[in-house]
């Protein structure tokens, strides 16, 4: 199901609820109840929970062809729910590593989209496209039979570090309200700001064809594989595009633990708590994550967190509670409550009564 072409750099996650178009024929009304009919609970009764609450995620390996919101509608139907929503874009051509998350979890996607990726691909030199990719026109040709490798891996290394990079046209990015990729399907090209990336590793090798060089790319969120193509190839003094475009991880979530999309269902999606692995954590005493649940601000030192965060802060059972973000020196907050305290408090309770 091929859709736009979308961006190799991520811009954010999606939102959860927002349509994939006109027609959602695989769109349920509302969330599927998994554990049957709603009944009337009284006040000793914990709160039902379904695939909606608290969620999770599942990590995802889409196959070219795709739209990543492809991938989301298709989730959508698979899970039973409509609040489904991703982080990172891949292009429709790309394949690999996609982070979908479901239910109260996709509050934490944006914590996800912004850890460092890592992707695999090709680069041709000497033709340059209109997309900066293999899917677009071709819209030159330049001699450079000529270029050695070392030559490909020493301007290579200049594009690491930090640099700037100018967002395609065929990118999620707005400008005056509107979507480059909008304006550029209506032959449309605008002015655009150079953003501020970081690339930790640009490796290059020989593929046994002419004038193709496959890469390896560790870098920010945010970073355009396609525009270091393309940059890359200026810099040999020619042109050059990017094909086979692979995300092999998001931090440290890799394709080897990522399902095909027939493989996705209820029983594949994975804890909350998962998904902010790579965030530094902490244990909250019952009293602190009550707090924590209903939105307070505590002590920095009674929850024994240090740097800057943001810390996934989790509950005495390893229920993850909230995300939470300093305020000031002294004190901490959630950015974002998962496990609200009225449900906190009743699943200990249920728990602690079974035991």
């Amino acid at each position: 199901m091929p859709g736009t072409t979308t961006p190799d750099g991520p811009d954010g996650p999606v939102q959860p609820d927002r349509p994939d178009g006109p027609a959602r024929p695989d769109r349920p009304d509302g969330p599927a109840q998994l554990d049957g009919p709603a009944r009337p609970e009284g006040p000793s009764r914990p709160p039902r929970r379904g695939i909606d609450d608290p969620g999770g995620f599942v990590v995802v390996d889409k196959q070219a062809g795709w739209t990543s919101h492809d991938v989301v509608a298709r989730c959508r139907r698979l899970l039973g729910t409509r609040k489904v929503g991703h982080a990172g874009t891949l292009d429709p051509d790309a394949t690999g590593v996609l982070i979908v998350g479901v239910g109260r979890a996709t509050r934490l996607l944006r914590f996800a989209s912004a850890l460092p990726k890592t992707y695999v691909g090709e680069v041709v030199l000497g033709v340059t496209t209109s997309t900066l990719d293999a899917s677009g026109e071709v819209t030159g040709h330049f001699e450079m039979g000529g270029t050695a490798l070392a030559e490909v891996r020493e301007v290579a290394r200049s594009l690491t570090g930090r640099i700037e990079q100018v967002p395609p046209m065929v990118s999620a990015v707005k400008v005056g309200g509107r979507r480059l990729h909008e304006l550029a399907r209506e032959g449309i090209e605008v002015e655009r700001a150079p953003r501020g990336v970081e690339v930790f590793r640009f490796e290059v090798f020989e593929t046994g064809e002419s004038d193709c060089y496959r890469i390896l790319v560790e870098c920010s969120s945010g970073t355009y594989v396609r525009v270091l193509a393309a940059d890359l190839g200026a810099r040999l003094g020619g042109g050059a595009h990017l094909r086979a475009l692979r995300r092999v991880s998001i931090g440290s979530f890799n394709d080897v633990e990522a399902l095909g999309i027939e493989d996705v269902a209820p029983e594949r999606v994975r804890p909350p708590e998962e998904l902010v692995r790579d965030l530094p954590g902490a244990v909250a005493s019952s009293d602190l994550a009550r707090a924590l649940g209903h939105g307070r601000l505590v002590e920095r030192l009674a929850l024994g967190v240090v740097g800057d965060g943001p810390w996934a802060v989790l509950d005495q059972y390893g229920r993850l509670v909230a995300i939470c973000g300093p305020v000031g020196l002294e004190r901490v907050r959630p950015v974002v409550v998962v496990q609200p305290a009225d449900a906190s408090r009743a699943q200990v309770g249920s728990t602690a009564g079974g035991e």
